[in-house]
């Protein structure tokens, strides 16, 4: 259809359409990818353990109970993801929060879970009453 302004009686110019209809999917893009990037537990454990300060492999897996492995494959997807940031401490890498807001939206999260408890736990438009987020 072309872009022809002339009316016919009765009708209404349609609006143009901008760029922020795109600009905006890919903003909530972003942010369901990270989003994601905290969906899983052990991830959000992990985080957790995080929160006072600067742990190595070992120490997370002591403060989680959660194996080498896993923890390891969850770091990499943290730190991927931009979460959590490895210092090398002689032969050692120790990782922490990446930024102060990590810490803020775990508080906020934690927060917003206590508010809204009850709703959370019987939550299963999105998947999360079955088990599968």
């Amino acid at each position: 259809m072309a872009e022809d302004q002339t009316l016919l009686p009765g009708r209404r110019a349609r609006p143009q359409r901008s760029a922020a209809p795109a600009a905006l999917r890919r903003k909530a893009e972003h942010m369901a990818k990270l989003c994601r990037g905290l969906s899983d537990p052990s991830r959000l454990v992990i985080l957790e353990a995080l929160r006072p300060g600067a742990l190595s492999v070992s120490e997370i897996v002591q403060a989680t109970g959660l194996t080498q492995s896993n923890v390891s494959n969850h770091l990499g997807c943290l730190y991927d993801c931009g979460l959590v940031l490895r210092e090398q401490e002689g032969r050692f890498v120790r990782y922490r929060l990446s930024d102060p807001r990590v810490e803020s939206l775990l508080r906020l999260t934690e927060e917003l879970v206590a508010d809204t408890a009850r709703g959370v736990v019987a939550c299963t438009e999105i998947g999360c009453g079955g088990g599968s987020c």
